[in-house]
């Protein structure tokens, strides 16, 4: 093999580039093995495109940080939904983005003991938001599978033989068959309501 005419060939800077496909690389990597001189010359090529990378590197303005992390869904600003297309609450959902959706339709103090607004109907799913001030008696579901989102407020939930404390930002789905009450903490809880029909 002509060591010289290979290593000026252009095929270490493609490998070095990306640009071979999976059998292309194999070969340069078998080469390098053989050969220390074309292995030598590889580890040239890869410091001298990483200088090049590093002198022209241009660090980012911090808030391209934050335009980047928001298009990849990893905003700290809550999102405004589209109140006619509501995602479903689960453990990951976001109550600011559901605080800043509802706005509207959430009093700063309550007048009555409990108010019910249904944002989602259809054959499948639920979704209500409920502002309760008084305690919700127990009670099991056969037909629907039941789940709370808190928005505002504190309260705990008995399900089965378990208790559980919610508070802003928390999830609970209660199985079916299970006897569960809601006890209120605070002066009143706002939340999402959801019922899967089963």
């Amino acid at each position: 093999m002509n060591i010289r005419a290979y290593i000026e060939s252009g095929i270490l800077e493609e490998y070095c580039l990306g640009l071979l496909n999976p059998d292309e690389q194999k070969i340069v990597v078998r080469v390098c093995l053989l050969y220390p001189e074309v292995k030598k010359e590889l580890t040239l090529i890869e410091e001298t495109i990483e200088k090049l990378a590093a002198s022209r590197a241009i660090t980012p303005g911090a808030d391209n940080k934050q335009k980047i992390l928001n298009s990849l869904g990893f905003s700290d600003q809550p999102v405004k939904y589209d109140l006619t297309n509501l995602p479903l609450t689960n453990v990951s959902s976001d109550h600011k983005s559901w605080l800043l959706s509802l706005e509207h339709l959430i009093p700063a103090e309550p007048e009555e003991d409990f108010s019910c607004h249904v944002l989602r109907q259809d054959e499948q799913f639920a979704q209500m938001l409920i502002i309760a001030k008084n305690d919700v008696p127990e009670e099991t579901h056969d037909n629907l599978m039941e789940s709370f989102f808190i928005l505002k407020g504190r309260c705990t939930c008995s399900v089965g033989g378990s208790t559980v404390t919610l508070g802003p930002g928390d999830f609970l789905e209660i199985p079916l068959n299970l006897e569960h009450n809601v006890k209120m903490l605070t002066p009143h809880v706002v939340a999402i309501l959801q019922y899967q029909f089963v």
